[in-house]
């Protein structure tokens, strides 16, 4: 596979910082790369960050083995656990920007959570990318260019990524993982082309059973007292997976900790190293608590593609295999998400009519937008729940 190949559905992106990468002459000083969850912004940053700093193209690989690994001198990151970036992390970090490479051509330095910083951060960047050394290339990820403030907007060079194609997921997980074609589909499809979930659905099957059990709760709810059942079982399935991420990346983390503070496994901490032991801990359970909200987040997201299935079904604009005949010249009708609930989601759309199906789609989003605001999560999906039981009714308020 060549260097940019897990890159995948973003020719346009890897060629302009492939080009960017090539140049003699020095590239831009900034650059934020943006677009939806899933789409690789980070992995893409990164694989930009090794280009830059290797000095050689047969250098990339391995450079980018460091930089993955966060132990190149010349690379740093700033990302977090927690719902936004510190200010004290964003000073730390705007200081090594003034240091210059050791040993590649580039010193670069990744924001991976741009969108979290407050107005008080950002500024702290922003005097940094106004006035920057000669040889430091800042690289930002977010959403979205309205996710920063204008005046680091203006300074950076904009590059827009795009949700890449199930297809393309499909066919990264397969050759990149080993994963089997039709579960490699099926995966990339009910993550809708997130990569990294379809990565953890298609290799963990626990994670896989716990999406279906969401969906299967969601479509059973038709009283009150399921829907407050159904709300619980969600918050508890979202609780156990983020348990599971968190116990793995927990394990990894602090392993490769010991080993870098030169400490065997299960060693005592000497006084001296235990502040970093500590900060490491403290990451950890922030990280904890935002799992959470990420996993019910999730759910949200599943549970917006099974209620868009039903709408687009109640609509008659859904297509029930390859061999569907096209809706107009040169086009095919959309294919079910949730295609294993096909007859579950037709029997729903059988009860709803269009406006409710769509009703429910908005109350769906109002719910995320709820969570975001941090308001409690089992209160968001207990609300949820009761409003869309109201939908066979024909009483769901806006």
């Amino acid at each position: 596979m060549s260097f940019w190949a897990e890159i995948v559905g973003q020719p346009a992106a890897v060629e302009a910082l492939s080009r960017a990468a090539e140049q003699d002459g020095a590239p831009a000083h900034a650059w934020l790369i943006t677009g939806p969850p899933g789409s690789g912004r980070s992995n893409l940053a990164y694989r930009f960050a090794a280009a830059l700093i290797a000095r050689e193209e047969a250098d990339r690989d391995r450079v980018y083995a460091q930089v993955r690994g966060r132990t190149h001198p010349d690379f740093a990151a700033l990302t977090t656990q927690a719902a936004v970036i510190r200010i004290d992390s964003a000073r730390e970090i705007v200081t090594t920007a003034h240091y210059s490479p050791s040993e590649g051509r580039y010193r670069v330095i990744v924001i991976e959570d741009a969108d979290r910083m407050t107005e008080h951060t950002s500024n702290v960047l922003l005097k940094a990318i106004e006035e920057p050394p000669e040889r430091t290339i800042w690289v930002l990820c977010a959403p979205s260019e309205a996710d920063l403030l204008p005046t680091i907007r203006s300074r950076t060079r904009s590059v827009r990524l795009v949700t890449p194609s199930v297809a393309d997921v499909a066919r990264l997980l397969a050759e990149r993982d080993g994963i089997e074609p039709q579960l490699a589909e099926r995966a990339a499809r009910l993550a809708q082309s997130h990569i990294g979930m379809a990565r953890r659905l298609a290799s963990d099957p626990e994670a896989m059973d716990r999406r279906e059990r969401s969906i299967t709760g969601a479509l059973g709810a038709t009283t009150l007292g399921d829907a407050m059942a159904v709300a619980a079982s969600l918050v508890a399935i979202a609780q156990a997976d983020a348990d599971a991420l968190t116990e793995q990346l927990d394990a990894g983390e602090r392993a490769d900790a010991m080993r870098n503070l030169g400490l065997a496994p299960g060693a005592a901490i000497p006084p001296k190293l235990r502040s970093q032991v500590k900060a490491l801990e403290e990451d950890q359970e922030r990280r904890r608590k935002r799992s959470l909200r990420d996993g019910i987040d999730r759910i949200l997201t599943d549970l917006l593609s099974l209620y868009r299935d039903v709408l687009l079904t109640t609509l008659g604009a859904v297509g029930q295999g390859a061999d569907e005949a096209p809706a107009a010249a040169g086009a095919t009708l959309p294919q079910l998400v949730n295609a294993e609930s096909g007859a579950a989601i037709r029997d729903l759309a059988e009860r709803w009519n269009p406006e409710q199906a769509l009703a429910v789609v908005s109350a769906t989003e109002e719910a995320r937008g709820r969570l975001a605001r941090a308001i409690t999560p089992g209160l968001v999906l207990e609300a949820l729940f009761a409003r869309i039981v109201m939908a066979d009714n024909r009483v769901l308020s806006s």
